[in-house]
Formats: structure tokens, sequence, C-alpha cells
């Protein structure tokens, strides 16, 4: 599997450092009373989310007039989750959350992704007879039902000639599939990093592993409610224009921003290294994000995960504006 950082170096950098001649009327989004206003936003402490650490480390929120309040929780999901019950104002998680909320009829939107990553894994014991990926056929796997996970190992299997149906799904959160897999209470798991890691360190040479995107990116996507876009278009602006303040740092200080995430995350060296060219770390707000919700929602319409039975129109889930306002070059939605 190629690195995502690596396939797609080339055709950003030289595009993102031009675009960065952003003019001064943009940086001077912050009204000229220089009243500070407050923004909480809800995600899960990884990689996925370094352009808002950067942000908030750089000083980048302040100097738009944000003071911005971070929440952890366990997972994308359960920050989109408590968005909607009001505990904070925007979250990040991948583009799949935005697919069940949009069947589910909730009015969410996105303002654009911030990073693109394939770290997801399909991880199995090999003394439960799991050698290859056919002896998954009637094994028990941990995975958190509804989300992203479920997804990726239906389309791994579907992929190689098997169907989800085949194996028996044991509904768990991450930290429960994790240490579910390790004192044996299911054969396999799907995880993302950096459990997958941890689980390695555990069992070494006891398990395998194998990549359950298939090439197929995940979004780590801004999300608000339709009601919050509406009234704070201002906000929005100015928070995405801190993050683009990060993605130049971190274009123009590959190393730092690297050294400060893995002191920020508290990842070691082995680790870092590994999953850093997983991630392509910049906004944008694209055509393939679409394509891939409609592709997500079709597959859980049919395996039975949605009572819809039509696709969503997905550009009502997107708001474009904020973006566009800054980096008008990554915004490429077709309305």
């Amino acid at each position: 599997m190629k690195p995502i950082r690596l396939r797609l170096q080339k055709r950003f950098v030289s595009m993102l450092i031009a675009s960065f001649a952003i003019p001064a009327a943009i940086f001077g989004l912050w009204s000229c009373s220089g009243k500070v206003e407050s923004i909480s936003i809800g995600m899960e402490s990884t990689a996925v989310n370094s352009l808002i650490y950067i942000a908030a480390d750089r000083d980048y929120f302040s100097s738009n007039g944000l003071s911005v309040t971070i929440k952890d929780y366990a997972s994308g999901l359960a920050a989109v989750n408590g968005m909607l019950r009001g505990e904070v104002d925007i979250a990040t998680a991948s583009e799949f959350v935005i697919v069940g909320k949009a069947l589910a009829k909730e009015s969410i939107v996105t303002f654009g992704s911030i990073d693109r990553f394939l770290h997801n894994y399909v991880v199995a014991r090999k003394d439960r007879g799991v050698q290859n990926i056919p002896d998954l056929k009637g094994k028990r796997i941990g995975v958190p039902l509804k989300t992203a996970a479920e997804f990726y190992l239906g389309r791994f299997l579907e992929l190689r000639g098997m169907t989800i149906k085949q194996v028996a799904l044991v509904n768990m959160s991450p930290s429960g599939s994790m240490e579910a897999l390790l004192k044996g209470e299911v054969d396999a798991v799907v995880l993302w990093q950096p459990s997958v890691k941890a689980i390695e360190d555990r069992l070494g040479n006891g398990i395998v592993k194998w990549p359950a995107q298939n090439e197929q990116a995940t979004y780590c996507s801004v999300i608000s409610t339709g009601d919050w876009a509406a009234k704070h278009p201002d906000l929005a602006r100015r928070f995405l224009n801190s993050l683009a303040q990060a993605e130049e740092y971190f274009i123009r200080h590959p190393a730092e921003a690297k050294a400060f995430m893995q002191r920020r995350l508290q990842y070691d060296d082995a680790y870092i290294a590994m999953i850093w060219p997983e991630h392509q770390f910049s906004l944008s707000l694209d055509q393939s994000l679409v394509l891939a919700m409609e592709d997500e929602a079709r597959w859980m319409i049919k395996n039975g995960l949605t009572t819809e039975t039509q696709v969503p129109d997905f550009m009502d889930t997107i708001c474009e504006e904020g973006l566009k306002a800054i980096r008008p070059e990554v915004v490429n939605v077709i309305r």
C-alpha cells in the first residue's frame, strides 16, 4: 500500500504553497471590534485532528478572534452525537458518520475535510485458526456496528468473494474490541490506530492483519448542525481560516509539526514513523467526498443498516461558503 502522502505530494504541494498568498482581507475576518468569541469542538484525540491541535498550539484560533475549547470523545460518532445533544458546537468525524446521520434525517452539514487517511485494519488471532482471509468465515469479529469500521469490513470481504453474513459480528466499542481480542473473547476485530499498534505490542507474531480500506481513504470532516452553520457563518470562516494557517505551518515546517504532534499525543518514534505517511493533512471539499458518501449509503441500504431505500442528496450536507471564502481552489463539489 503506497502511503497517501507520497501518492499525493506531487499533486498538492506546489498548489498549496502558492495558495497561501491569501489576501490580507481574509486574515481580517475578525471584526475590528476585537471581540473574542467562543467555540467548542468535540473530537477523538488522534492524529487525524492534527490541524486543530496545531492551530490551538500556534495561537491561530486566538489570532482569528476565537476561544476554542476541545472536548475529547471516544470516537467521531460519539463526538457528533455529543454535538447533537448540544454538548459542543462542532465536531470532527469520518464521512461515514455524515452518511448515517443523513439517512437518519438528522440536520448536519460539513464545512470540509481536514485529513484523508488509511488506518483501519482487520486484525485476527492466529491461534483461532486464522492465517489467511478465507479463514475468517464463521469467526467472531468485534466491530462497532453502524460505523465506518463495519463498512470497511463488509467491503473488504466482498472484494474477496465473501459477504459480511459469513462472519459473526459482535458489536463492541473500539476499546472493548481491543480488550476482547487480547482476552480471546473474539477471533478478530476491525480497529484503527493507535489500537492496532497496541495489539501488536501485546500479541506480537500471534496475530495477522490486513489493511481494511482497500485504498479508499477516510475523510476526517468538520461537522456542525445545519442550524449552527446558518447562524454562525462568520465563526465557521474564522475557524477554517485558523486551520488554513495550520496547514501552511505543516507545509513550511513539516519536521516541527510532526515533532509537536508526537509530543502532543505521546506517540513513540516507531509509531509516529509508521502512521505519519498514512495521512494527508489538508483542507479539502471535493467531489470525491460526495462519491464516497454515496457509495457508503448504497452499502448501508443494501445491507439493511437503514430503513431508507434511496441514497440521499449529499449536497444538502455540504456547506462550502466558508471554505470558498478562504481557499476557493480546494472547493470542487458539483451542484
